[in-house]
């Protein structure tokens, strides 16, 4: 017996008498109860209930707990019915926004419902290709001169070791010498400039971004003090092939679908109401 009562049969057995015996409690409901105090539970509701529940559990759910499952739905329309017929859905921000919320979801799934086709696809990259431009990448190594330890004369400084360094390998033991401990890396390799814009500040980006490389250069400020920088490495920007990259089209036409699907969806709403808005004060009111 309890050999039996393992068997994933007899548990899909048993849900299906459930469901059907759920299924038929609803039927006879729904025959005696008034339309408007009648809830009605259909038979695919109830197996996605024991969907949801699987997907969770990874097990269907025992009797009881379906049953549970059952009566908390039936519970939230009660409760759903009596706060309507209260009226406290009335000016409530919170429930206004979620039912605007699920009406702009409603007109972007239409535009997602459709698929583009390859050709398409490729028209709309050609149109938008600036979008998907890789920014330049460069590598680099910097000497660090403090503000902290060297005052006003951290520029001047910088400046003095830049004459030292002329015609001196990126790995030239007297570079070290010349400056101070960095708190950070000493080495950046393969970085965009928006990425050393947040590390360093905007300014020090931009021209480490003009560098050429192969030398020694500077002095050039950052958020920290000042630098001399030899860039070694620069892949420049490029656009990548539309093959390269075309589920990042698909996602960002649909993206745009959805906007303009949307956009239209609240035009044409938005043309069945006019709108009244309160005069402005008088000048003395406003004085006041």
């Amino acid at each position: 017996m309890k050999r039996l009562l393992r068997e994933p049969l007899v548990h899909f057995l048993l849900i299906g008498a459930v469901l059907f015996g759920l299924y038929s409690a609803a039927q006879h409901g729904r025959a005696v109860a008034a339309p408007a105090k009648e809830i009605r539970l259909s038979l695919d509701e109830v197996a996605q209930l024991v969907m949801l529940y699987q997907s969770q559990w990874r097990r269907p759910p025992t009797a009881q707990e379906l049953q549970r499952m059952v009566e908390n739905k039936v519970q939230q329309e009660v409760l759903y019915r009596e706060a309507l017929a209260m009226g406290i859905d009335k000016d409530d921000e919170i429930v206004k926004r979620r039912m605007a919320q699920k009406m702009q979801f409603l007109a972007e799934d239409v535009a997602a419902a459709r698929e583009p086709t390859a050709v398409e696809l490729k028209r709309w990259f050609d149109k938008h290709s600036a979008l998907f431009a890789l920014p330049p990448r460069l590598s680099f190594r910097h000497l660090y001169f403090s503000p902290d330890r060297r005052g006003t004369r951290a520029r001047q400084d910088a400046a003095q070791a830049l004459a030292k360094l002329g015609g001196q390998p990126e790995d030239a033991k007297l570079a070290a010498a010349l400056a101070d401990p960095f708190m950070f890396q000493d080495y950046y390799r393969d970085r965009a400039p928006d990425s050393l814009g947040k590390e360093f500040g905007p300014l020090f980006a931009l021209a480490v971004a003009k560098l050429a490389p192969g030398s020694w250069q500077g002095p050039i400020e950052s958020g920290f003090g000042w630098h001399l920088v030899f860039v070694d490495t620069v892949i420049p920007g490029r656009v990548p092939a539309f093959e390269e990259i075309e589920p990042d089209v698909k996602t960002a036409w649909l993206n745009e679908q959805k906007a303009l699907a949307w956009d239209k969806a609240y035009k044409d709403m938005r043309a069945k109401y006019t709108v009244l808005l309160p005069a402005p004060p008088a000048s003395g009111e406003a004085q006041k």
